[in-house]
């Protein structure tokens, strides 16, 4: 127990100030909770055109000014007191919450802990009411003329809450989290006029009366929305509306889905496990972007489950999850994902044989190919392990396996057996001149002593014929290798050149990733990128290394921002954020093209063979999957 508090073990009733600072914090968290609400209230009081202006990340000025319905001073001298709401009159009401406030507690909880004032008037009157309010007592109350509306200046936040005051974080830090609120009701309310301004000058201005594909455009600019997909679907009285990203441009987070529940900014569990199915298989843990704006009766969804209002609760969650699911789908055009039915643990399902042979079981045994990684101890394979250059091969004189059953319905003649009963090597004989080309490996670090590019399977995989067997290569894995190797090469020291961008690309970012990218912009260019800080989250983009390609700019810069702040929370040091920058690069490789002619074909076997790991991506998948020719011998049962 801390020295100097004494607790005897009764109860009192707290002093209205303490209680004030006390509800404060489940409602004023930092400077952008107070923009958010205010410019809730803003809303709900019917405004077309609302003006913030923040000063030094919002602790020292926030001011929210509307053109809203305004209140006359009873109505003022009200709102001071808690449980005073003008959009709730008896618990019924509470069933059907149609507006964004309702609890009649955040001008209370702000002014218990700033210097606030308030200034309003509504438009059938002469006069309007001023309101200052320092630390929750009521100092002043005046007549003045204002336009209609209402205006609300908080100063000194925490002034008189040193403890909450110290946590609060850099100014830049502060005005990241104003401009994601900012950002949010923008998307909610494309009808509204909204402008920002920070320190003197303004960072965004939205015009009144947008459709939503506009104001989507003016937030993230033209080339976001391009890859967006509109959505529009309604089954009885849920609508789905909005856009969907395509399944090519994922986030590594959940930072660009934006789901508005009746046009408030929330989200359910039952939303994230329908993106999921909705979405085909994305690869590992990528999340989709969406703007989706679900609506349906006010009666159906309960909003007060959370203190800040972020999380809903559906009536009839399934029926929410299928319409959200149904309309992705429709608007990406992809199957719904199905699930075959899986037989009881104790049943089991075997197909009837045909009548005219006798029954027999298949083998079982038969060896899978399997991917080769290297570094692993020989006896951990079996005795058809591959002999890639930088393994050890099988002991002289090794048993002969046992041979396979044969799937035919009579036993198939038997070879003579041979004098001595060792499975004879398969002589690594290079192929004629006449073949394809050759590539001679001279690294010994090299996965084989030469290889043949035979061509591609299915439009995708390299088949390649080596000295001890054939190859199977996954071009995105290759690619995905030799990209990494090359940027981690730029990290230390010695990366390869930057390639120009034939017209340089002007990315617009979200604020909380624009402020991440902001800071790190001298270790990008030590990369090889070329990126540059044109003000107002907008970032141009003249060169990107040249092993990266065309990738899309603005998913790039987003994935290595998020990547940045993953760093920072788990390792912090600068090795790690430099790794983790060369996987989010990588991920530039997702949806290339994998058909190539057999020149591009050579040229990536080539690369992937110098590489320092060949065997798999940086996310530990394979690369290639290397089949020898004793495991094809065993398996055709010679």
């Amino acid at each position: 127990m801390s020295a100097g508090i004494k607790r005897d073990g009764h109860v009192r009733l707290l002093p209205l100030h303490i209680a004030n600072k006390i509800a404060a914090g489940e409602v004023v968290e930092r400077p952008a909770s107070v923009v958010k609400e205010l410019v809730e209230n803003s809303i709900d009081a019917g405004a077309t055109r609302i003006e913030i202006s923040v000063t030094a990340g919002g602790r020292k000025l926030i001011e929210v000014r509307d053109n809203g319905c305004g209140m006359n001073r009873d109505d003022a001298m009200l709102c001071l007191e808690r449980q005073a709401t003008s959009k709730i009159r008896d618990v019924e009401d509470i069933e059907r919450i149609d507006t964004l406030g309702f609890r009649g507690e955040a001008i209370p909880s702000i002014a218990s802990v700033s210097r606030f004032s308030l200034r309003t008037r509504r438009a059938d009157e002469d006069a309007g009411t001023e309101l200052v309010v320092v630390g929750g007592a009521l100092q002043e109350v005046n007549d003045i003329g204002i336009p209609p509306g209402t205006t609300v200046s908080v100063r000194d936040l925490f002034f008189n809450v040193p403890a909450r005051r110290k946590f609060l974080r850099a100014y830049q830090t502060e005005q990241t989290h104003i401009r994601s609120v900012f950002t949010i009701h923008a998307l909610a309310h494309p009808d509204l006029g909204l402008t920002l301004v920070s320190d003197g000058r303004q960072q965004a201005s939205m015009p009144p009366g947008a459709t939503l594909a506009e104001r989507v455009r003016d937030l993230f600019g033209p080339d976001f929305i391009e890859n967006m997909r509109p959505v529009d679907y309604r089954s009885g009285a849920i609508s789905v509306t909005g856009f969907a990203g395509i399944p090519t441009v994922t986030r590594n987070d959940r930072s660009e889905q934006y789901v508005f529940i009746n046009h408030r900014p929330a989200t359910a569990p039952v939303i994230a496990y329908a993106l999921r199915e909705a979405y085909p298989n994305l690869e590992g843990s990528r999340k989709p972007i969406v703007v989706l704006f679900v609506d349906l009766p006010p009666e159906d969804v309960d909003v007060n489950v959370h203190p800040t209002k972020r999380e809903v609760r559906f009536c009839k969650p399934a029926e929410v999850r299928e319409a959200i699911i149904r309309a992705l789908s429709e608007a990406l055009g992809v199957q719904r994902k199905t699930v075959m039915p899986q037989p009881a643990p104790d049943t089991q399902i075997v197909s009837a044989p045909p009548k005219s042979a006798p029954s027999v079981p298949l083998p079982t045994d038969v060896p899978e190919s399997k991917p080769f990684v290297r570094g692993v101890a020989p006896e951990a394979w079996s005795v058809d392990a591959p002999t890639l250059r930088g393994m050890v091969p099988e002991a002289a004189g090794a048993a002969r396996p046992e041979p396979m059953p044969s799937p035919f319905p009579y036993p198939a003649p038997q070879p003579a057996p041979l004098p001595n009963p060792v499975v004879p090597p398969v002589p690594a004989v290079r192929p004629p001149v006449t073949a394809e080309p050759i590539f001679e490996e001279l690294d010994d670090s090299s996965p084989w002593r030469w290889c043949r590019v035979l061509g591609q399977v299915a439009d995708r995989y390299i088949l390649l014929e080596t000295d001890s067997g054939y190859v199977t290569v996954d071009p995105q894995a290759a690619r995905e290798r030799v990209m990494y190797e090359q940027l981690m090469d730029g990290v230390s020291g010695t990366h390869g050149p930057s390639q120009r961008l034939l017209i340089p690309e002007t990315v617009n970012l979200p604020p909380r990733d624009a402020a991440r990218l902001r800071k790190h912009l001298e270790l990008l260019r030590s990369m090889g990128f070329e990126v540059s800080d044109f003000g107002s989250d907008h970032f141009l983009v003249e060169a990107l290394p040249a092993v990266l390609g065309q990738p899309p700019c603005r998913e790039l810069l987003a994935n290595i921002a998020a990547d940045l702040e993953e760093a920072g929370s788990r390792r912090g040091a600068a090795k790690w954020r430099e790794e983790l920058i060369a996987k989010a690069a990588c991920r530039a490789v997702s949806g290339t093209a994998t058909k190539m002619d057999l020149d591009q074909a050579q040229q990536l076997v080539n690369d992937l063979a110098a590489t320092r790991m060949p065997y798999t991506c940086p996310r530990g998948r394979p690369t290639m999957i290397f089949t020898s020719y004793r495991e094809l011998e065993r398996k055709f049962g010679r």
